[in-house]
C-alpha cells in the first residue's frame, strides 16, 4: 500500500528536512524512525520539498509504502506516539500507485513573516524574522508584483542549489500587514534553494528605502545572485501547503500561519 501524509513541524530544533550522514536531528529521520516502529519494518519517505534548518512546516506532504496492515487512523496516531512535541502527523490517506509527493505536486505555497518593530521579541524571535527599520508595505507590494509569471530566478538562488533549471513560475504573491506584523504569501510550481528567503531579503531592502521598487524587476533581468540582497533569516519562513490534482482526493493542504 502507498500512503500520503501531512506533517507539521517546528524547524528550530531540526538541522533541516533531509536525513544526513552526520549525527544530527532531521525531520526525515524522525519520521522514518516513527513510521518504522508503527510498521514493524523499515519505512522510507519521499517529501514534496525539502526545507532548510530553521524553516517550519505548517503543511508538508510526504508519501511512503508499507505492507503492514494498519488503517489510516492507526498510522497517524501510532506515528505521533513515537514523535516529539515539535513534529506531528495531521492525517494519513491511502493513495494509488500513481501518487508521488514531489512529482505529483502542482504547486507549493510559503508564508514569510516579518516582525517589524524597534526591538526584537523574546517570544516570537524563533517564529518570525525581526526587522527594526520601518517598512513601507506599498513599496514592497509594488516590488513583489514583478515576481508573478515565469522567470529565471538565478538572482534569488543559493550558490549550492542543485536544481537543473533556475526557471520557475510564480502563480500568486500577496503581501499584508497588521500593526507590527508583515507577511507575504507566495505560490509557485516549484522553488529553488533559498529562493523565498532571498526574495524576502530583497523586499525588506525595498521596504526600508535602500532600493527602489523596481529592484526586483532588475534582479530578475540580470540573473546574477551577486547583485541581490542578503538571505533573510529562516525563522519567519513556513511551508503552508502543497497542491495536488483533485483525483487523488487528499484533504485540504493549506494551513494559515499567524500570531495575531
Amino acid at each position: 500500500m502507498k500512503y500520503a501524509a501531512c506533517i507539521e513541524y517546528d524547524g528550530n530544533n531540526f538541522c533541516g528536512w533531509q536525513r544526513q550522514k552526520q549525527n544530527v536531528r532531521t525531520v526525515q529521520e524522525c519520521l522514518e524512525i516513527a513510521l518504522t516502529k508503527v510498521a514493524n519494518h523499515d519505512v522510507a519517505i519521499i517529501t514534496a520539498g525539502r526545507t532548510d534548518t530553521g524553516v517550519h512546516g505548517a503543511h508538508q506532504v510526504i508519501h511512503f509504502e508499507s505492507n503492514a496492515e494498519r488503517d489510516e487512523h492507526a498510522w497517524c496516531q501510532g506515528a505521533n506516539r513515537f514523535l516529539d512535541h515539535d513534529i506531528r502527523v495531521h492525517w494519513v490517506n491511502s493513495v494509488n500507485d500513481d501518487f508521488h509527493a514531489r512529482f505529483s505536486a502542482l504547486s507549493r505555497r510559503y508564508r514569510f513573516i516579518i516582525h517589524n518593530r524597534s526591538m526584537a521579541s523574546a517570544i516570537f524571535y524563533k517564529y518570525s524574522t525581526p526587522e527594526f527599520r520601518a517598512l513601507d508595505l506599498s513599496q514592497m507590494q509594488k516590488a513583489g508584483e514583478a515576481l508573478l509569471g515565469e522567470h529565471d530566478f538565478s538572482s534569488f538562488r543559493a550558490s549550492g542549489c542543485q536544481a537543473n533549471s533556475p526557471v520557475r513560475t510564480v502563480e500568486k504573491f500577496t503581501l499584508s500587514g497588521s500593526e507590527e506584523w508583515i507577511w507575504f504569501d507566495i505560490q509557485a510550481n516549484a522553488f529553488l534553494q533559498h529562493m523565498v528567503r532571498n526574495i524576502a531579503g530583497a523586499l525588506i531592502e525595498v521596504g526600508y528605502g535602500k532600493r527602489e521598487n523596481d529592484w526586483i524587476s532588475y534582479l530578475l533581468s540580470v540573473c546574477d545572485r551577486t547583485k541581490g540582497s542578503v538571505t533573510a533569516m529562516p525563522n519567519g519562513l513556513y511551508l503552508t501547503g502543497v497542491n495536488y490534482p483533485s483525483d487523488f482526493e487528499l484533504p485540504s493542504s493549506y494551513k494559515q500561519v499567524s500570531f495575531w
